[in-house]
């Protein structure tokens, strides 16, 4: 098999004549740190272009040829930097300065790996290093050492040799200080600080450059401080500090402007745009890009802002403006050095070709050649493997491999994908290899519904099952690095990994088969939940949660949980009851006709007359309850518990309706954003204490509350506690009262939002907004000094962000980063009075040390169904949602 895989590699051209081919493959490589969709891996900061000749030799000719080489090279002129530096290397060798020698070699080497002569560069720096080897211990050659050892780390990362590449910086570093060189230390650790970016050591990369830009806020502008901030404000985005990062960009253009850099300036509009795309401010984002392309001096830069406006272009539809650029970046491709930049300008550009084969595009000459990008990804892949860079090697052939899929080749998408999967697996690239697996696994089930006999197709499917449940097993594996790669790329969860979640449960769930055995609804289930950890994730940009594996029987015997899930045709849903075999029911119908129906549902429940609402509430009540409703009286359920998917975490299951009666009026209900992070324990009974604070007055931007000062009065009036309102509700107060009353419940009234987006989920303090993160960072570290953690956390007043169809992810979100056990929240703002009320009679249910949490909601929602002046309408009650533990 080895054989024919290495026959593989030259077996490319003549390729056959393509049909058809769309795909969204490229999304991820995060060992170049990049989304080929989005940026392009920048370049390295050389290393000083030595001049330097020690003051006690002074041979005028090969001087000057020093010196000329280096204005060539600054000027990008590196055919002729590298042809003066030859003669300068010869004039040295032959009067026998082997320290000189070293020093131009070194040079040389640097000059070479700008023209892509790989072997060439290789050789140079070897004969430096050499050359040096055999020198006296001089500081001249510990200098010139430090020179060399950069340049050498610079060539091996071009070539992403990563880890060597840092051990060989780090030399370099130790050498430039034993010289006192700081210039020389700070250029070695940028380097550094960009390999651990690149290996997805995101935290170490931005301690390192803090430290390097402290250190030269001091000194003078000058264009290694221009790079510096650079790669500060290129890792601060993939941390999700997008503000941050525009603004240190925003710093390294204002420097590269005061020097009048043309290469810095346009390094710093190529990561403005790369910011700006990851915030989808789309407009601003192309203007960067075209204005980088417009200044650029550099080949390098000029392709990366082309390729990654082509690629912007495509994703946002505008095909027509695609027309000049594509001609301009491939000739631009025809005449780059072979680089790493090089193979992923290719990948990059042939997979904005594959979409434009597939889109609208309006006019027929827009339609690239199916041929002509088989042969880009070709060439891609035989560019990589000449760099001996393994890891672009493997990407580029698992995305022809994925072109051979599209045109629904199997058996030679197969071979490449197999072939990519090793090459993958061997250079432990989990990033890489999970894409691949993935992609093997569409490829078999596909080969399995083509086949004839129920054999074969068995076979297929579960050797599809195999490759799928590999691929989520490898994304458990690396779920603190994707998270950062999620922040590179606006839509990359959606498409690049919600999918091979969703398409596992699928197979497993498989609608052809009458029967599925208890294992693979296991399976699934656990699917699901992962799933759910692996958003939340998402959403904080960081791998914080811990899930535990957990049974609903051991939690609550008279509780069940409901999956619903969002499959392509079909929305499946597995239940969950104590000591009784998982079982699950499906509805026919698209993941767009659930999207549809639930959003007019939602428009429907948050309008306070009319019953406009009630059908669309029985038929998703009929989607997720009708099919359990004998097992949920047969096993006496007292309470629901929904580890809900997608839009569905819109509507309040509560609203759901038979026909006779609300979901609210049969049993409890809680929301899990997943049963494996759930606190399992219930709530800690005996008087119970409360911290009430929120805002009545009005503040900058937002409107005044004044039902929430008789709220806050109500509230203490039936449990007591602390009270912080107005302008006493500030961070300081609120971490203050946490840490010196240890009270289980804290209670929140103010404005607030919740959003798909962390950085937009807030809450209102008198100080202003605080945000998701920010407010973990104040509970999480007060709770931490506690004997006992917040065991309710209630957000009054609050709301889902308008227009944001996955803005409930929010509440989740703040309920897990919060660190508390159970939060109450709502789904949409509601009248003052009734929320006062609501809030009333649930502490006091709360009271009876023989009500759980859920029921205690239940009783209070119920208060105000049945409460006339309300007329049973679910926009007043029905909002208020319990996440986490119910107990």
């Amino acid at each position: 098999m080895a054989s024919k895989r290495r026959l593989l590699l030259g077996s490319y051209q003549p390729l056959p004549k393509f049909v058809g081919f769309g795909s969204r493959w490229l999304v991820y490589l995060l060992l170049a740190c990049l989304s080929a969709l989005l940026v392009i891996v920048s370049p390295p900061v050389f290393a000083y272009i030595s001049s330097e000749v020690p003051v006690t030799q002074t041979i005028v000719a090969p001087n000057q040829l020093v010196q000329q080489g280096r204005e060539h090279y600054e000027a990008g002129q590196f055919v002729a930097a590298a042809q003066v530096w030859q003669q300068a290397d010869q004039a040295y060798q032959s009067q026998g300065d082997s320290l000189k020698q070293a020093m131009v070699s070194s040079n040389l080497a640097l000059a070479h790996q700008q023209l892509g002569h790989w072997a060439e560069a290789k050789k140079a720096i070897a004969t430096s290093l050499e050359l040096l080897h055999s020198e006296p211990d001089t500081i001249e050659r510990r200098r010139i050492l430090a020179q060399a050892l950069n340049t050498q780390g610079s060539l091996e990362m071009s070539q992403g040799q990563t880890q060597q590449a840092l051990t060989t910086l780090q030399q370099a570093a130790d050498a430039y200080k034993q010289v006192g060189d700081e210039i020389g230390v700070i250029r070695c650790a940028i380097n550094q600080a960009q390999i651990l970016r690149v290996q997805g050591l995101y935290r170490r990369s931005l301690s390192i450059l803090d430290q390097v830009n402290q250190t030269l806020q001091g000194q003078p502008d000058s264009s290694l401080k221009a790079a510096a901030l650079r790669h500060l404000g290129n890792t601060l985005k993939l941390v999700a500090e997008f503000n941050k990062s525009n603004e240190v960009l925003q710093q390294s253009l204002e420097v590269a402007e005061k020097l009048a850099s043309s290469p810095d300036i346009a390094a710093a509009l190529l990561s403005l745009g790369n910011t700006a795309r990851t915030q989808a401010d789309t407009e601003a984002a192309l203007t960067f890009y075209q204005r980088s392309a417009t200044l650029a001096s550099s080949q390098t830069t000029r392709i990366q802002a082309q390729v990654n406006q082509l690629s912007l272009l495509v994703e946002s539809g505008s095909f027509s403006r695609t027309e000049p650029l594509l001609p301009q970046i491939e000739a631009q491709l025809a005449d780059l050095p072979l680089s790493r930049i090089a193979v992923l300008a290719q990948i990059n550009f042939a997979q904005s070709l594959m979409k434009l084969s597939t889109g609208d595009v309006g006019k027929q000459e827009l339609i690239p050649n199916r041929q002509k990008i088989a042969k880009i990804l070709a060439t891609a892949v035989q560019q990589a493997s000449t760099l001996g860079d393994q890891h672009a090697q493997a990407y580029a052939l698992g995305s022809l491999g994925g072109l051979y899929e599209k045109n629904q080749q199997w058996s030679e998408a197969q071979d490449l994908t197999e072939q990519a999967l090793i090459l993958a697996q061997s250079i432990n690239a989990p990033d890489i290899t999970y894409r691949l697996q993935w992609q093997l696994g569409r490829l078999l089930k596909a080969q399995g519904d083509e086949k004839g006999g129920i054999s074969k197709s068995l076979d297929y499917h579960k050797a599809s099952i195999a490759a799928y449940t590999e691929a989520v097993n490898t994304l458990q594996s690396l779920r603190s690095d994707l998270v950062a790669i999620n922040s590179e790329v606006q839509f990359s969860f959606r498409e690049g990994v919600e999918p091979v979640y969703r398409e596992l449960v699928e197979l497993l769930l498989n609608a052809d088969e009458t029967e599925t055995d208890s294992s693979r609804l296991e399976n699934a289930r656990q699917v699901i939940e992962s799933l759910q950890v692996a958003e939340l994730d998402n959403f904080f940009r960081v791998a914080c949660l811990t899930a535990k594996p957990v049974k609903i029987d051991g939690i609550d015997q008279n509780a069940a949980v409901i999956y619903p899930i969002i499959l392509r045709d079909r929305l499946e849903v597995i239940l969950s009851v104590p000591h009784k075999p998982l079982r699950h029911y499906a509805t026919s119908l698209s993941s767009n006709q659930v999207e549809s129906i639930v959003a007019q549902l939602r428009v429907a429940l948050t309008k306070p007359f009319g019953w406009s609402f009630l059908p669309l509430s029985q038929q998703v009540y009929d989607w997720l309850i009708r099919p359990a409703e004998a097992d949920l009286q047969t096993n006496e359920i007292k309470t629901l518990v929904f580890v809900l998917d997608g839009v569905l975490r819109n509507i309040p299951m509560a609203a759901l309706h038979d026909g006779q009666q609300y979901l609210v009026e049969k049993c409890g209900i809680a929301l899990a954003p997943g049963l494996e992070l759930v606190e399992s324990q219930p709530l800690a009974r005996g008087k119970l204490k409360v911290l009430t604070a929120g805002l009545s007055e009005a503040r900058p931007g937002f409107s005044a509350l004044p039902a929430v000062e008789v709220e806050v009065k109500e509230i203490q009036s039936q449990i007591p506690g602390e009270v912080l309102l107005n302008e006493e509700f500030n961070t300081l107060n609120i971490q203050n009262a946490i840490d010196d009353l240890a009270v289980p419940v804290v209670h929140i009234a103010t404005h607030g939002q919740f959003s798909s987006k962390a950085e937009e989920t807030f809450i209102l303090t008198w100080d202003g907004p605080i945000n998701v993160n920010e407010l973990n960072n104040l509970l999480q570290t007060t709770s931490q000094r506690r004997s006992r953690p917040i065991e309710l956390l209630v957000f009054s007043a609050c709301e889902t962000a308008k227009g944001d169809k996955r803005a409930a992810l929010g509440i989740a979100g703040m309920a897990m980063r919060a660190g508390a056990r159970s939060t109450l929240a709502t789904l949409w703002s509601v009248n003052d009075t009734v929320t006062t009320a609501l809030m009333v009679r649930f502490y006091q249910e709360l009271g009876n040390d023989t009500v759980t949490k859920a029921e205690a909601l239940r009783r209070a929602q119920l208060s105000i169904l049945q409460d006339f002046k309300y007329r049973q309408q679910p926009y007043y009650w029905a909002p208020f949602v319990l996440v986490g533990n119910w107990l």
